[in-house]
């Protein structure tokens, strides 16, 4: 089968240009093995061009005398050209990263349009309280009053994770866009064919030339971008290993800003009240969902020790109805991992905990009939040491944990047993899961399950998830720096103490 090649894989300036780093990446479809696309990559130098692009665009030319309400309409024509591909961009994404087309139409696709006209509106109304905001006048030493004034970073180097490809770009996009920053993009080498044809979708906005720049490769690229002295700010999403490496590479090139999202292995407590047998789909298809793909996955599920055996046993039943198969059948549950290295590193850790006393308590293994592919089987693990490391590990894989708890108090103790805090859910009457959920450290805390991700709340969370938040006004006031001018009520006067 001819495999489809490109070189024009690096846009700078408003120009795709060949990749000039003279290797190439071949994108893989984790649902058969075969490739999708053949990228000759980007060069160093042609880091340092996109960057200096994206810093003439900031400084001067067409961009910064655009208004907020011209920053609004790109986004919403951004936003415009996203629902009419929106069915090409889901099976592209299903092809490339696993996800089901039925899901990828929603949570691929669906969730980064909403984001953007949210953050189109941000544009115009500006960060929490409006682009300049007057202080109270002060009196000391001398009467005064100042004003603070809210200016854009300046060249963002955002670099999205894999497994949500569009989404996780259009966080750090979006923001930029509506901010007024510029921004150069590295994406995961696993995402990187859905992005080429994202960003020739961005080219038909009309954005000048420099505002948004892409280029491609591996880690040489990431730590040359990331530690670049004309970066004032670092958007990475992945894992916390790479985060800590990425913070220290942007504060060794230019101490520029970092936002960090990084993983999470989020606890799922079913309190005693709760209807058990209720949680049980909803807590495997948290964990499953996009192949376990995600940093909030609820991966350790809590309920109380006279249950477990329940759960796992409702656990099982449900998992033989859940259709692991082919991305691209609408009616497939859950797709492939991303690679045959990473289900081989998946399985190495499920093999180490059974070896260590652990066992299945409900699904596990890989699926019958599906010869080809990345596939895992939806599975819990039971009797599993809550201080062992790899409870304490991020999977990326449709692998979940459960424990039990004696009382309230031990399932807050085991919940808070953990390096992240991006996430957690709390399953019981809602006075009482609202109260746990304040106890669970975390960044967010749904109930009952929660909604749908919303862009006008704050996303992060402390621990090793991360630093700063994206998403909502905590996370577009990210990209911005606020000015304080202080001006004297009574005419010139001379500074203090002189």
């Amino acid at each position: 089968m001819a495999v489809e090649k490109r070189s024009a894989s690096t846009y700078v300036d408003g120009a795709w240009t060949d990749g000039a780093s003279g290797t190439s990446y071949t994108s893989v479809n984790p649902a058969t093995g075969q490739p999708l696309g053949e990228t000759v990559t980007s060069s160093v130098a042609q880091v340092d061009e996109a960057i200096a692009a994206a810093r003439k665009a900031f400084r001067s030319g067409e961009w910064p005398s655009w208004t907020p309400r011209n920053r609004a309409a790109a986004i919403h024509r951004f936003a415009d050209i996203l629902e009419r591909e929106k069915e090409s961009l889901s099976r592209l994404i299903a092809s490339e990263v696993g996800t089901p087309v039925a899901a990828c139409r929603s949570m691929q696709v669906g969730g980064p349009i909403e984001v953007l006209r949210w953050y189109a509106e941000m544009a115009v109304r500006g960060p929490r309280g409006g682009y300049e905001q007057a202080l109270p006048h002060y009196n000391t030493p001398v009467p005064s009053g100042s004003l603070l004034h809210y200016e854009p970073v300046g060249v963002i180097a955002a670099l999205p994770a894999y497994n949500y490809p569009l989404n996780l770009l259009v966080w750090k996009l979006g923001g930029a866009l509506a901010s007024g920053c510029t921004t150069v993009v590295l994406p995961s080498p696993q995402g990187m064919w859905s992005t080429l044809r994202i960003f020739e979708l961005l080219d038909e906005v009309g954005l000048p030339a420099g505002v948004v720049n892409l280029v491609t490769g591996g880690p040489e690229i990431g730590i040359h971008l990331t530690g670049h002295p004309d970066v004032d700010m670092v958007s990475f999403t992945g894992s916390d290993a790479v985060g800590a490496q990425v913070m220290s590479q942007g504060a060794l090139g230019s101490v520029s800003k970092a936002v960090l999202e990084l993983g999470g292995k989020s606890p799922n407590i079913v309190l005693p009240d709760a209807d058990l047998p209720a949680t049980v789909a909803a807590s495997i298809l948290r964990f499953a969902r996009n192949a376990g793909q995600g940093c909030a996955a609820w991966s350790r599920v809590l309920v109380p020790e006279d249950r477990v055996d329940e759960f796992c046993r409702l656990a099982d039943e449900f998992i033989a109805t859940v259709k692991v198969g082919d991305p691209l059948e609408e009616d497939s549950v859950v797709g492939p991992v991303i690679s045959e290295a990473h289900r081989t590193r998946v399985e190495g850790w499920v093999q180490e905990l059974l070896d260590a006393g652990a066992s299945w308590g409900a699904g596990g293994g890989r699926p019958e009939g599906l010869d080809q592919g990345h596939y895992l089987r939806p599975g819990l693990l039971r009797d599993v040491d809550p201080d062992h490391p790899l409870a304490d590990t991020e999977f990326f894989a449709p692998i979940g944990m459960i424990f039990g708890y004696r009382d309230v108090e031990h399932a807050i103790e085991l919940a808070n047993n953990t390096r992240y805090g991006l996430a957690g859910n709390v399953f019981g009457p809602l006075d009482q899961a609202i109260e746990v959920a304040k106890r669970v450290r975390a960044g967010t805390v749904t109930v009952n399950g929660g909604s749908g991700m919303r862009p006008d709340a704050p996303w992060g969370g402390p621990g090793r998830s991360g630093v700063g938040r994206e998403l909502g006004e905590d996370g577009y006031a990210e990209f911005f720096e606020v000015k304080h001018i202080q001006y004297a009520l009574a005419g010139i006067t001379r500074p203090p103490g002189t």
